[in-house]
């Protein structure tokens, strides 16, 4: 309709549309930077490897898959949160110097790093952690329960409080815009999406409990993971936990 004031994300789809004219011409940014993040300073946790697959069937986790927001209070084995993260963003190959994963990515540029605020998981303190997707491993930001804050950012919707876990996914922007200028904004959600999915396919089959949330404060996700909200910015969540006996 005519007359009508433009939303922002609106315009983000305007502005990034391509057409008959533009159609591979991209006005890339500047360089893309380091393909992984990691915190050299951080203590480790490598995570365990060789576990078991198969236990049901991907039409089972299609059929079954629902948001789940409701958690018991018992913790979740640290293999299931090996195989959470494999499934969301494990490597599985590689072509050339790419390190391809489990969930797609537009240029096989891989744009998102995974966080994580623990609060129940065997073998894993309570705290914030960084995913090192190339090592295979853990790194600890802080120490502490850090669920609360996140459930506040998240809009104070309380059942990410009561998650035994909370994936957060934030997208490092450059990876993708150096090569496919404002075009890449679109992968980006889109990569996060991938990866989400993968994640609650993953849960379902373990017979765990997850809800994907993108309500929240920006800027104060941002402060507790330390990003400046300009280069890298948290994209998603999704709370984990033990499926209670009722459900």
């Amino acid at each position: 309709m005519t007359g009508q004031t433009q939303t922002p994300g609106a315009g983000v789809l305007q502005e990034t549309k391509f057409d008959q004219f533009s159609l591979g011409e991209v006005r890339p940014g500047t360089g893309a930077g380091e393909r992984f993040k990691r915190y050299p300073e951080a203590e480790r946790i490598p995570l365990p490897r060789g576990w078991h697959w198969g236990r049901m069937k991907l039409w089972q986790a299609l059929l079954g898959r629902r948001s789940r927001r409701k958690y018991a209070e018992a913790a979740i084995g640290v293999e299931d949160l090996a195989m959470l993260l494999w499934s969301a963003q494990g490597i599985t190959a590689q072509s050339g110097t790419h390190l391809l994963r489990t969930a797609p990515s537009a240029g096989a540029l891989y744009p998102l790093e995974t966080y994580l605020a623990v609060e129940r998981v065997e073998g894993v303190a309570p705290g914030l952690y960084h995913f090192d997707v190339r090592d295979f491993h853990l790194e600890r930001l802080a120490a502490g329960s850090f669920s609360r804050q996140v459930a506040e950012a998240a809009l104070g919707q309380g059942f990410v409080a009561r998650a035994a876990a909370v994936f957060i996914w934030s997208a490092v922007l450059r990876r993708t815009t150096a090569r496919y200028g404002s075009r890449g904004m679109r992968y980006i959600w889109m990569d996060a999406g991938h990866a989400c999915q993968n994640l609650l396919l993953a849960a379902e089959s373990l017979e765990l409990n997850a809800c994907p949330v993108a309500a929240f404060v920006d800027d104060e996700l941002n402060r507790l993971l330390g990003l400046d909200g300009q280069e890298e910015s948290a994209v998603y969540l999704v709370p984990v936990g033990r499926r209670p006996p009722d459900q």
